[in-house]
């Protein structure tokens, strides 16, 4: 079957035939696969259904049923949709594997600074390098390097204020490297302060069990708690300095 695309004729002049739009799943699932295994970055559904000149509709349908068939623990991969397009990748059980068959000794991964800065940009984007240094205490400049090198954030236009610094936000590439299909699957702050707060208190209740299990006290003897220790003076806490810092 086939489904008849819509065209827009402008006043005067004769409506071009319209073209066809194939509407078969079974005959889009093999192009379809093919081109996904071959593409090296996710493919919007609209890009697919204009390049196999089939109906939208039929597309959709037939990636739903691709990404079911290769969810499957006997498949070595699947198909995921991320960054608002679809591609296939490899099982993460497969990881160490691979690693070992393509030679790849070392991970890239960001620093806790890198990643401290991306969160900002990610939650507040907008946002110029001044705020970012504002919310952080610390000059990011270097740090803001090391996420445009990686094209995890680019430049939104500037703002209209004295000096007019830019906006920075996050990419596509940002979000195919957390598996993210779009920004509205960010965890919520609220869901990570309940998550964090959860991880504590588990904490606090298994730590006591695990201490006093370890810890024997023998006739006539005090317990810790119960000794005030002494506090070196070099080890007391002095008071923050007001000048900015600088970030290695």
């Amino acid at each position: 079957m086939t489904e008849t695309a819509e065209t827009d004729a402008s006043p005067g002049e004769a409506a071009a035939e319209p073209k066809p739009r194939e509407t078969s799943i079974e005959r889009i699932l093999p192009a379809l696969e093919a081109v996904l295994f071959s593409s090296t970055k996710p493919v919007r559904e609209k890009d697919l259904a204009d390049l196999l000149e089939a109906a939208p509709k039929a597309v959709s349908v037939a990636l739903e049923r691709l990404a079911a068939a290769s969810d499957n623990e006997q498949r070595g991969v699947r198909l995921e949709k991320v960054a608002g397009g679809w591609r296939f990748v490899t099982r993460p059980e497969f990881d160490s594997l691979l690693r070992k068959f393509h030679e790849v000794t070392e991970r890239s991964r960001l620093s806790l600074a890198a990643l401290e800065t991306l969160a900002i940009i990610a939650y507040r984007q907008p946002i110029t390098l001044p705020e970012i240094q504002d919310i952080r205490g610390v000059n990011s400049s270097s740090v803001l390097k090391t996420l445009f090198e990686k094209k995890l954030i680019t430049t939104a236009g500037k703002k209209p204020v004295v000096g007019t610094p830019f906006f920075y936000r996050t990419t596509q590439d940002f979000l195919v490297r957390f598996g993210l299909n779009d920004l509205a699957e960010l965890p919520k702050p609220e869901d990570l302060d309940a998550d964090l707060a959860a991880t504590v208190e588990a904490r606090e209740i298994a730590a006591p069990t695990h201490a006093m299990t370890s810890i024997r006290i023998e006739p006539g003897e005090t317990p810790a708690e119960e000794i005030a220790p002494e506090i070196p003076s070099e080890d007391l806490p002095t008071e923050p300095s007001t000048e900015p810092r600088s970030e290695e």
